[in-house]
């Protein structure tokens, strides 16, 4: 595994109570740690560290020139807990009802503390990753100049947990759970509209539809690369977003955060559905001056954080784009 680091968190105490040692690893890219303005990525759902290069999942938004700079940044990312990238065994969970997304946060600040991080220029994450940016922030209200959670949403509704109990039940019954899963999943991520622009009906063969061999490949691949108790801890986290539980109401809880938000959501997303982030949005402006919004216009659903690069980095591109003319400019007058 290229990169792959480790910090071991011990003793920790999940939402659930009970106490656990545990393997936390990550990958930095771009500019060394501490010397340039650290941006956190969160991966999704079946996604890893591994951020750009080869594999890199984000490679059109992040490197070197591109939208997120990395001769400019630094880039961390978290492997999730449990998601078996490093290969091993021993860091796998089985007992996966023990933890929520707000484990999953608490577990990312402890290792901030580790690596002697103050302060995050951005935390960015889209889908799963995004809900744990959410809790991130309100556990740290303090730590982050830019929260700019993506696909996402700050809880996780009723259709999502409904959503996460089905694959569940798939992950836990199915007899090829990961492939049944993914298959499931892969029609919440997308359109009907996407999928008919996609396939529109057209044959393999004389019995197999175009648009049920592009869904046994999804969830063969995942099968091949992934692991059930992986998919199972990643799903337990995606229904447990909610930043308020156990907390006071959101607009309390969401009102205590310094960052400046920037919601990207996606108008056709039937996971996380555009008119949540615009409710969080009204709402939030009321009490919080320094919230914005940003819709994707696609026909490709929830994937669409995955594909319409062009306009994620035109959204995102004033965000990174100021921090680094700030900095040159202050260097400049340093030298002056």
């Amino acid at each position: 595994m290229i990169n792959l680091k480790h910090i071991t968190i011990a003793n920790y105490a999940t939402e659930s109570g009970k106490t656990t040692s545990l393997n936390l690893s990550y990958q930095t890219f771009g500019k060394p740690l501490h010397t340039a303005p650290i941006i956190l990525v969160n991966h999704a759902l079946t996604g890893n560290s591994n951020v750009i290069g080869e594999n890199g999942w984000w490679n059109d938004i992040i490197g070197e020139n591109k939208c997120i700079d990395t001769n400019e940044y630094t880039i961390l990312s978290f492997n999730i807990l449990g998601n078996g990238y490093d290969n091993k065994a021993e860091n796998i969970i089985e007992n996966y009802k023990d933890f929520t997304a707000r484990d999953i946060a608490k577990l990312f600040a402890l290792a901030i503390e580790e690596l002697k991080i103050q302060h995050l220029f951005a935390v960015i994450g889209g889908s799963v990753g995004g809900g744990i940016a959410w809790e991130l922030a309100a556990l740290k209200p303090r730590l982050i100049k830019h929260l700019i959670p993506i696909a996402t949403d700050w809880k996780s509704t009723d259709w999502v947990i409904a959503n996460c109990h089905i694959q569940d039940a798939l992950l836990n019954n199915s007899s090829q759970p990961l492939v049944d899963a993914r298959m499931h999943a892969m029609t919440l991520y997308r359109t009907p509209e996407s999928l008919t622009q996609k396939f529109d009906r057209t044959k393999k063969d004389e019995s197999f539809f175009n648009i049920e061999s592009w869904l046994s490949y999804h969830g063969n691949a995942l099968n091949d690369r992934f692991q059930v108790a992986a998919y199972k801890l990643m799903n337990q986290v995606l229904r447990t977003i909610d930043i308020t539980r156990d907390r006071n109401d959101f607009l309390d809880v969401a009102s205590k955060i310094e960052s400046d938000i920037h919601i990207i959501t996606i108008n056709s997303d039937l996971f996380f559905k555009a008119d949540e982030n615009w409710n969080t949005f009204v709402e939030l402006k009321g009490k919080k001056e320094n919230v914005n919004i940003h819709e994707i216009k696609s026909i490709h659903g929830h994937d669409a954080f995955l594909i319409e690069f062009d306009q994620l980095a035109r959204f995102l591109k004033p965000i990174f784009k100021a921090e680094v003319t700030s900095v040159k400019k202050k260097l400049e007058q340093q030298v002056a």
